[in-house]
């Protein structure tokens, strides 16, 4: 037997161990009480700012390890914990908890000629495997949205961020064992070994959907290697319009926060396109102001030839999700051309045009078809936190069942409940 044999068929056993045990927390989690389900969060939120200096200690171990790797300051921003960042994460919980109960609502109801009473009722997923790297906040946030949706939830986080996510996965079973439910109902995976990837995305009928949170590389193997469903998206290529009828001051200010609040995330803008009209007037002062807050131009010929400093761009530039402070900018003739070049380079995450025009706000909102779409706002604002939903697992960009934030309600699936009186079909 070669090496990867065994590895293979080790990471099989141990991931089909973790399954057994998902499975049989779920049915208990799936019809367990609301208000169990939310003391569960609750508790959790507590033990993470009681825990605020380990969590500090452990992730202080991944982020030496991190430097010492050479891994990029993109990458090292997504794996720091701070003090906001640890309390964002107690409140993150604490919100979703205020969510409605997913587990049984009544999607729709109707009655047949024949007395069927029929009613479309939500219920849990059942067991959800996610796979992520760097950001130790998916730990918290992907095992309260299962929590609550009553899906059991597999854990698979990257080596880089090892130490945090543990102790944040310990602190999530704690929740769960003070609140009377199974704490088997969230595991991590314990081992890096990526073996256990892999043995995640072959178990058909142990893991009901795969949820992969990290970069290119890993979310091209789960789409290419899964045998359950996925909800993921590839790459965030997002982009803002400057519309001939924009606001100055309004575009000013959401173009900056939209690349540079955080170039690491997948709701950065990584594209400007401007209306060729109003590009004399406005992308220079936007320009300035980017690249006071240090962010690198990379331009068409006729957005150089309006910023002197601004490079060339080429054809790839359209096509690269940066992660980091780049911004490509193009002028456009006209909304067409703009929603065009956003369907043939987006990756269908998030848009948004700047414009005072009515007309022209309902139109790029009609037409661009992403999961995401956004007018006067900064794509920042592209996360189930913002969106109220307390945390999201991350941002589907696929078209089915789930698209855009994956909260609490995207966990879900239905059933078909009949009620009769004795009817037979002739």
């Amino acid at each position: 037997m070669t090496e990867i044999t065994a590895q293979t068929e080790t990471a099989t056993r141990l991931i089909d161990r973790l399954v057994t045990a998902a499975r049989n927390a779920q049915m208990a989690l799936g019809t367990s009480h609301f208000t169990a389900r939310q003391m569960a969060l609750r508790e959790a939120a507590q033990h993470i700012r009681a825990e605020r200096s380990d969590l500090l200690a452990a992730n202080k171990k991944d982020l030496a390890a991190a430097v010492k790797s050479g891994l990029s300051d993109a990458f090292i921003d997504r794996l720091t914990l701070t003090e906001s960042r640890i309390e964002d994460m107690a409140v993150g919980l604490e919100t979703i908890a205020t969510q409605p109960d997913p587990i049984g609502a009544e999607l729709a109801r109707w009655q047949r000629p024949n007395g069927l009473d029929i009613t479309r009722q939500s219920t849990p997923l059942g067991v959800i495997g996610v796979i992520y790297e760097s950001r130790p906040n998916v730990t918290i946030d992907a095992a309260g949205l299962c929590v609550l949706a009553g899906n059991a939830v597999i854990l698979r986080g990257g080596s880089d961020s090892q130490h945090s996510a543990a102790l944040l996965g310990d602190i999530m079973t704690r929740g769960l064992e003070a609140a009377g439910l199974p704490r088997t109902a969230v595991q991590m995976v314990p081992t890096t070994d990526r073996a256990a990837v892999g043995a995640m995305l072959g178990a058909v009928g142990g893991i009901d959907v795969i949820i992969p949170r990290g970069g290119k590389s890993l979310v091209e193997r789960v789409q290419r290697e899964a045998r359950v469903p996925v909800f993921a998206h590839l790459e965030g290529i997002c982009h803002i319009y400057i519309d001939k009828y924009a606001n100055l001051d309004k575009a000013r200010t959401i173009v900056v926060n939209a690349k540079m609040r955080r170039t690491g995330i997948c709701g950065a803008a990584e594209t400007l396109l401007v209306h060729q009209d109003v590009a004399a007037d406005m992308l220079p002062a936007i320009a300035a102001d980017l690249q006071k807050a240090g962010c690198l131009l990379r331009g068409d010929s006729a957005a150089t030839s309006l910023v002197s400093d601004m490079q060339l761009a080429n054809d790839d530039d359209w096509r690269t999700e940066y992660l980091d402070a780049i911004l490509s900018v193009r002028i456009v003739d006209s909304i067409d051309m703009a929603i065009d070049h956003i369907a043939h380079y987006g990756s269908g995450h998030t848009e948004s045009i700047i414009t005072e025009s009515d007309e022209a706000g309902e139109d790029f909102l009609t037409r661009v078809d992403s999961a995401i779409v956004m007018r006067n706002a900064s794509t920042q604002f592209a996360d189930g936190g913002e969106f109220g939903m307390g945390a999201e697992i991350g941002i589907a960009t696929g078209r089915l069942h789930a698209r855009g934030p994956v909260g609490t309600a995207q966990l879900t699936s239905f059933k078909y409940v009949v009620r009769g009186d004795g009817q037979i079909r002739s």
